[in-house]
């Protein structure tokens, strides 16, 4: 019954049409600073270093919001140490090459701002419980954690870990997401690794819980030790930021299901870690399960998160690094079947990992969410049970078309009811009023002034209407201001750059064209089709004139 359960739904989802667009979907990558697995490569151990570092993040960064991406997840936190100047942890090696080694600029303050400057959310990734083998303690030296803070480590296995149950753990995270939150402008804290490591039965915790159980049972103490540190972190957060998405990325499995077994590796009994009850108890506003399977192993977890979110939001993980022949070779077709059932069961988005397997095209899979999955921008959704009151609507609007062809628009600035920031999204369409439900309208996201140039990819692909809207950090958005008003004499001409298509008019006698700035640049007699090959690149407007020299106003070329 199983199999022929999930079977079921491969073949529904192999026989699914191409979705439309969803208007609000996560799109996020995970960029994994560890060892400059996806970043940084080149060493910020002088000026040069530094330009070439900050380069590759752009175009890093470039090429993901080409694509349509909206989110960032940035590892932050290494293991017990930072990409940022840090009062609590030393720098990160992978920066300059060498454990505590100043990059000269701050790598998370300029990561955040080139992100918004693109319209995308920065969630500062951090590996929670993790504290360094025992080579990075060493090299760490008098900056670590476990020389520092000795009291709530854990050596087991040759990797230090900080010891959840032990009550000084949660006040050293707590500085670190604090320390974060207030340094930085953020959108969101991501936490990894947030539960007991691998085979936990054995971890070396037996004096702590003598010390703190408190009578529980040994693994539903160390379950809720894991939930109270999620607690504190979330109300830390949330008291300085309320805005900042608080999320983690728990094991793909939350425990066995009744449609499927977990096959002895969930999140819920082997690393203590009570995902499910974090939503339910709205100390967390969303997960990225990490969902690096296949077939009975993914679709049946993916339908558990999905009942069980707590009106938050779900996010899988997608593991497209086992695509590559050097990890398990999977076929693109894998992939690609489990976007289609992220969107058929309505999920919240999707998450790659890791982010230079996404841009190293591994089997296709960028070209795939290029040309298929991400065609149109998509916007993160609203946290309404932080905040359901969006901004004022933008008001004043102007549109002015420009000689060289192009339209500037403005608009007022908007207010938020929390006095918070607002950004605008910019919407475009052939159609009045332009339709703001429909994401194929979507021209920018996130835009943070109140003015934009608009240039048309094609004189031909030229929209007709505008639309903005104001959104506050809560992702609540405003009602559209419509920057330009329907007109029977708006009318764009069809042509493709070298032929222009004129309407049908009864005694027409010749055509003129005039430039944006009124003057007559062209003077044809009449046909239904023309060549316009010979005509500069421009906003021009067209006329025709009949027998008795009447003129008529016909419409306008954009060229």
């Amino acid at each position: 019954m199983r199999t022929f359960f999930i079977t079921l739904l491969l073949v529904i989802v192999s026989l699914s049409p191409v979705f439309s667009q969803p208007k609000y979907e996560i799109r996020a990558t995970w960029i994994t600073t560890l060892g400059g697995m996806d970043w940084p490569r080149n060493k910020a151990v002088n000026a040069s270093g530094i330009r070439r570092q900050q380069k590759e993040l752009c175009d890093i960064l470039d090429r993901l919001k080409a694509a349509n991406f909206n989110t960032v997840l940035l590892q932050t936190r290494l293991r017990g140490d930072m990409i940022y100047p840090s009062a609590i942890e030393t720098f990160a090696e992978s920066l300059t090459g060498s454990t505590g080694g100043n990059p000269g600029y701050d790598p998370l303050a300029f990561a955040i701002g080139e992100c918004h400057k693109r319209g995308m959310e920065l969630h500062a990734w951090i590996v929670t419980i993790p504290a360094g083998n025992t080579r990075q303690v060493q090299l760490q030296g008098r900056s670590s954690v476990v020389r520092k803070n000795r009291t709530i480590c854990k050596l087991y296995k040759g990797n230090w870990y900080l010891d959840p149950g032990n009550p000084g753990t949660k006040e050293y995270l707590s500085c670190i997401v604090k320390e974060i939150t207030s340094r930085y402008d953020i959108d969101g804290i991501h936490f990894d690794y947030i539960r007991y490591p691998e085979q936990a039965d054995n971890f070396p915790d037996k004096d702590t819980y003598r010390k703190y159980g408190k009578g529980k049972e040994l693994k539903q103490w160390r379950r809720d030790n894991i939930t109270d540190i999620v607690h504190r972190l979330y109300t830390d957060i949330k008291t300085i930021k309320p805005w900042v998405k608080v999320s983690s990325s728990p094991i793909g499995k939350y425990r066995d299901t009744n449609r499927y077994p977990s096959r002895g590796w969930n999140a819920y009994h082997v690393v203590y870690q009570d995902a499910q009850k974090w939503l339910k108890e709205g100390i967390h506003d969303a997960l990225f399960p990490m969902m690096y399977f296949q077939g009975n192993n993914f679709y049946p977890f993916a339908l558990d998160w999905k009942e069980n979110c707590g009106n938050r939001w779900i996010v899988p993980g997608l593991g497209i690094y086992f695509l590559s022949p050097d990890k398990q070779n999977w076929p693109l077709d894998e992939i690609v079947r489990q976007l289609h059932f992220t969107r058929q069961i309505k999920l919240n988005g999707q998450a790659y990992f890791r982010n230079r397997f996404l841009l190293n095209n591994t089997k296709g899979i960028w070209d795939e969410l290029q040309e298929n999955f991400y065609t149109t921008p998509a916007l993160i959704p609203p946290m309404t049970w932080m905040d359901s009151i969006p901004p004022s609507t933008p008001a004043m609007p102007s549109l002015q078309l420009l000689p060289d062809g192009k339209m500037h628009m403005s608009w007022q600035i908007s207010t938020d009811n929390n006095g918070g920031l607002v950004t605008y999204h910019l919407y475009a369409s052939d159609t009045y009023p332009v339709d703001i439900t429909d994401a194929g309208n979507l021209l920018e996201t996130y835009l943070t002034h109140t003015e934009y140039e608009y240039t048309p990819i094609s004189p031909w692909r030229q929209k007709r209407y505008f639309a903005v809207t104001a959104a506050d950090r809560f992702g609540n958005e405003s009602a559209p201001l419509e920057l330009n008003a329907i007109s029977e004499t708006d009318i764009p001409l069809l042509n493709d750059g070298d032929i222009l298509t004129l309407p049908e008019i009864k005694e027409a006698k010749t055509v003129k064209i005039f430039t944006a700035t009124g003057e007559e640049i062209k003077y044809f007699v009449y046909a239904p089709q023309m060549s316009i090959a010979s005509l500069p690149g421009g906003f021009y407007t067209v006329y025709i004139l009949n027998n008795a020299g009447a003129q008529t106003f016909v419409g306008t070329i954009v060229k």
